[in-house]
């Protein structure tokens, strides 16, 4: 996607450092809330019948080489080594630390409560940003919060229950939060990353880079081996297309241009917004169950975040 003041429509190189418009800044955050919040169910349909770390690798790799070939022909310079190599460790972070994670843990764990469980991720970027190097502790109601949130967490997942009794895979639940860690330490690097790339221009580059780390990961899963052309479904292949289109090429790209364009507090607005989008499609559907546990536990977690993003917001507007 090259870039004007609008994320979502057509754009031109030159406007990549030009202060955006309100109506840019509305497209880019609903892109971010609808879109992503869809892309939970678009990984559960296209993982029922595609390996799941070759179906992540392929649709990154497709998005990337498309919207890097784009930019090429519309003038953008080639990328120095040093801009290939961070944008690859970030997309390494992001898309097989955080996106491969989910993937796999979608096998397990149903899409909306996946997206739930990954709402918690400001709660993981507020702990990194405090021990990554000159960081600063987090204030009280922020720590607060942070309890909250994973008693929120704890409660959803019930390891206290097997799964037939209500309680989620565990190893699922494990994967996810790992790839909020993951996604944590990628999204804190960028941020003092100075590699000189345009937002999209990295954006090509992250995906090229998670891309080729979850190929990788697909060869030692053994997904070539477990990969079935002909039992491939129609419903699959559309999710798949659905998730290189929305979900990297509008939806990925679009979250690194407000990276630069608006502040990481109203950013991470998305992580409560994605779970109930999330939520009420698994539901809507693929009949994935809503219960009374579902329920609190998504009222706490979300509660936990928005407090986390009000203190950062207070935090921000105080320097």
């Amino acid at each position: 996607m090259p870039v004007s003041n609008s994320p979502l429509l057509s754009f031109s190189l030159s406007a990549l450092n030009t202060a955006p418009s309100r109506t840019a800044l509305i497209l880019a955050f609903t892109a971010i809330y609808l879109i992503w919040g869809s892309t939970y169910l678009g990984i559960r349909i296209a993982i029922e019948t595609m390996p799941p770390f070759l179906m992540a690798a392929v649709r990154f790799l497709i998005a990337g080489t498309v919207l890097f070939v784009f930019l090429k022909l519309r003038g953008a310079a080639w990328p120095t080594a040093y801009q290939w190599r961070v944008n690859a460790i970030i997309g390494t972070c992001l898309l097989l630390g955080g996106n491969g994670a989910v993937v796999w843990a979608e096998q397990y764990v149903p899409s909306g409560l996946t997206a739930l469980l990954i709402g918690v991720s400001p709660l993981f970027i507020v702990l990194t940003e405090w021990a990554w190097p000159g960081g600063t502790r987090p204030r009280t109601a922020t720590i607060a919060a942070l309890l909250l949130g994973f008693a929120g967490v704890t409660w959803l997942a019930a390891p206290w229950e097997t799964p037939s009794h209500g309680g989620l895979h565990l190893g699922g639940v494990a994967a996810i939060l790992l790839g909020c860690v993951s996604w944590s330490l990628g999204l804190i690097y960028s941020r003092h990353a100075q590699h000189g790339a345009d937002s999209f221009v990295a954006s090509a580059l992250q995906m090229l880079g998670g891309g080729a780390a979850l190929l990788l990961a697909a060869i030692s899963h053994g997904d070539f081996a477990a990969l079935q052309l002909s039992a491939i479904t129609p419903r699959a292949w559309a999710a798949f297309c659905y998730l290189i289109v929305m979900g990297s090429l509008v939806g990925f790209s679009t979250f690194v241009w407000l990276m630069k364009h608006s502040t990481p507090a109203r950013v991470s607005t998305y992580a409560y917004v994605n779970p109930v989008v999330a939520v009420f499609l698994g539901w809507l559907l693929l009949d994935e169950p809503i219960g009374p546990r579902t329920l609190v536990a998504s009222a706490i977690i979300i509660t936990a975040v928005v407090i986390i993003t009000v203190q950062k917001n207070k935090s921000a507007a105080s320097k």
